[in-house]
């Protein structure tokens, strides 16, 4: 029962009530005061106990009225006949299906089946598991040992190490080959599974013994809160001119900071131009992409714009930052989401800019993610971006002022000599700064 509708049923309780009450008591006065000839002075005479049945009738008529009207106001402005129509549904398959239903797989279902009913490639659900995932991925830390995990030759093995990781303190190399954690074989367990095992609460430690050049290798490592590097950076030399280099492989919750710390650091080096590479960079935080553009446009600049329910919003940057250098964005058909935003903002904005390698993704819409009480969560889309000129890039993507196939070599060797695009980035910035 809704809080007005309590207060509504309580407030003609007690009227009634007090009502009911002060009749009896003017009745039991007015006998009290003709009892001369009478000892009972709580009795009544035939005429006044006719009332009080009469009002005590409608008082319980009245009270069940109310009841009712509050319960009806709970099914007709609390729970549709739609969702009356769901949990009948739940209830009649948790009762009288063949077999045992678990309510949780129930609710899962069908929470899944609504976020598809909508038709929208990024609205989705996620199980606990899927949003655990998510949210290490969206928030740029977990706890664990500070390793990624992969196989080679059908072998779970350290792919990467990051830095100063609890992995790296205890001794443990690129390369190493999982055996056991803890007293559990781990040769034969999935990718998933090993890193279940391997991640646990902050502070607490953990035996891993790994195979390194065919022998066994026992380590204790002491797991720890491990932030995942998304920003990297470089200053390439060609011809005598500097060029700053920052890759951001995602915008999570902490990609700001350490794009803030990169580009600082370029900068000191005096740097002559510099290379933003977002490609195969999915997106990730709305005010993470915001905070490095307001890193190289002021107040006077239009970001990128919001589309809600058909009203825009211009968001504007709140900085006095400017930077005037040559830049190059290399994006390609894996770019998406925030990194089509900087790529646009960019584009449309910046006065000695190229966008170089492939027409972006084509994703012009923003999503909020709201967790459950069961670990699992939502993900649905509740507005719309546009470039900076009003544009909305969805399902076109950006396009590139300078179009670059990737070389087919540098696929196999991943050599930066044989990235095509990075090239073409430096050749352009070389001649940007040569005028």
């Amino acid at each position: 029962m809704s809080h007005k509708n309590k207060k509504k049923k309580d407030f003609f309780l007690e009227k009634y009530f007090h009502k009911f009450s002060s009749l009896k008591k003017n009745f039991k006065e007015k006998d009290a005061l003709s009892s001369d000839d009478n000892d009972d002075d709580n009795s009544f005479n035939t005429f006044e106990v006719v009332v009080i049945i009469v009002i005590s009738v409608l008082f319980g008529i009245i009270v069940g009225c109310i009841l009712i009207s509050g319960k009806g106001n709970i099914i007709d402005s609390e729970v549709s006949p739609e969702l009356n129509e769901f949990i009948s549904t739940y209830n009649t398959i948790l009762k009288d299906y063949y077999d045992s239903v678990s309510e949780k797989d129930l609710v899962n279902a069908a929470v899944s089946g609504m976020i598809n009913s909508l038709g929208d490639p990024y609205s989705s659900y996620m199980d606990s598991e899927e949003t655990e995932s998510f949210n290490e991925a969206v928030d740029g830390s977990y706890v664990g040992i500070g390793v990624t995990v992969g196989q080679r030759d059908g072998k779970n093995c350290v792919v990467d190490m990051f830095k100063d990781s609890p992995a790296k303190k205890a001794g443990m190399k690129v390369n190493d080959v999982f055996v056991k954690v803890g007293d559990k074989d781990v040769t034969k367990l999935s990718l998933t599974e090993l890193s279940k095992l391997i991640k646990g609460k902050s502070g607490t430690a953990i035996k891993i013994v790994v195979q390194r050049d065919g022998k066994e290798v026992d380590l204790v490592v002491k797991r720890a809160a491990v932030e995942i590097p998304s920003v990297s950076s470089k200053i390439i030399e060609k011809d005598g001119k500097k060029i700053g280099y920052i890759s951001i492989d995602s915008f999570a919750a902490n990609t700001f900071t350490q794009f803030k710390n990169e580009l600082s650091k370029l900068d000191k080096k005096k740097v002559q131009s510099l290379i933003l590479d977002v490609r195969s960079n999915p997106g990730g935080h709305l005010i993470q992409v915001t905070k490095i553009l307001e890193l190289f446009f002021d107040k006077k600049t239009v970001l990128y714009q919001i589309e809600t329910k058909g009203k825009k919003r211009k968001v504007f940057s709140t900085t006095k930052d400017k930077k005037t250098y040559p830049i190059a964005v290399l994006v390609n058909s894996s770019s998406a989401s925030a990194s089509e935003i900087l790529a646009a903002c960019f584009k449309e904005n910046y006065k000695n800019v190229k966008i170089i390698g492939k027409t972006t993704y084509g994703k012009g819409t923003v999503q909020q993610a709201v967790e459950l009480s069961t670990g699992a969560s939502l993900k649905y889309t509740t507005q719309k971006w546009l470039t900076p000129k009003g544009n909305w890039i969805n399902e076109k993507g950006v396009v590139p002022d300078i179009v670059v196939n990737q070389s087919e070599e540098f696929a196999k060797t991943l050599a930066e000599e044989d990235d095509a695009q990075l090239q073409k980035a430096i050749d352009v910035l070389i001649k940007n700064n040569s005028k």
